[in-house]
């Protein structure tokens, strides 16, 4: 077995968590840039951490960073 075919074994796999990875990414960032108010630290720490912190970053910013409005 190569790693091509492991990789295209597990292709459906990975569809639905790369475009749920998108999805958050986008949601948060573009919330965070329509409300600049955030609970702690700045809008630009949460922009970085949304974006460099793969799946983890937008749950953290929807979970605790985002202000309720």
């Amino acid at each position: 077995m190569n790693g091509n075919s492991v990789f295209f074994q597990y292709w459906p796999f990975f569809v639905p968590l790369i475009l749920l990875q998108i999805g958050l990414a986008a949601a948060a960032f573009l919330h965070l840039r329509k409300h600049k108010n955030v609970r702690w630290g700045t809008p630009t720490i949460w922009t970085l951490l949304v974006l460099l912190v793969s799946m983890i970053g937008p749950v953290l910013y929807f979970a605790v960073g985002r202000e309720d409005a």
